[in-house]
C-alpha cells in the first residue's frame, strides 16, 4: 500500500524558511510535486521534480523562493522555503506518480497535507 507522509510544517514569522519532507512508503517514484491549499483558495501547484530527468518546474509565484529536491535512497522529496511570505500560507500536499501527458500537474497519489502558516 502506498503513503506519503508529509513532515516539517509550522508556524514561522515573515521573511523565514521551512523545509517539508515527504517521505513515500510502498513503492519508488520518478515524479513527485508539491501543491498548496488556502483558505477559500483552489489547490494550486507549487512546485515538481522528475529525478529521471532531473527537471524541475515552479509555479510562478514560488520561483526564487522555493526548491525542491530528492533523496532518491530514503524515497523522499523536499521542499525548502524561503523569504516565506503571509501569502504562503496554506495547507501544503506533497504528490506522486505524475501523469508523464499532464505533468507537472497530475498525480496519482497524495499525501494528507500539513499546515504551514507564516505570520507578520
Amino acid at each position: 500500500q502506498v503513503q506519503l507522509v508529509e513532515s516539517g510544517g509550522g508556524l514561522v514569522q515573515t521573511g523565514g524558511s521551512l523545509r517539508l519532507a515527504c517521505a513515500a512508503s510502498g513503492r519508488t517514484f520518478v515524479s513527485w510535486g508539491w501543491f498548496r491549499q488556502a483558505p477559500g483558495k483552489e489547490r494550486e501547484f507549487v512546485a515538481a521534480i522528475r529525478w529521471s530527468a532531473g527537471s524541475t518546474h515552479y509555479a510562478d509565484s514560488v520561483k526564487g523562493r522555493f526548491t525542491i529536491s530528492r533523496d532518491n535512497l530514503k524515497n523522499t522529496v523536499y521542499l525548502q522555503m524561503n523569504s516565506l511570505q503571509s501569502e504562503d500560507t496554506a495547507v501544503y500536499f506533497c504528490a506522486a506518480d505524475g501523469d508523464p501527458s499532464r505533468w507537472p500537474y497530475v498525480y496519482r497519489y497524495w499525501g494528507q497535507g500539513i499546515q504551514v502558516t507564516v505570520s507578520s
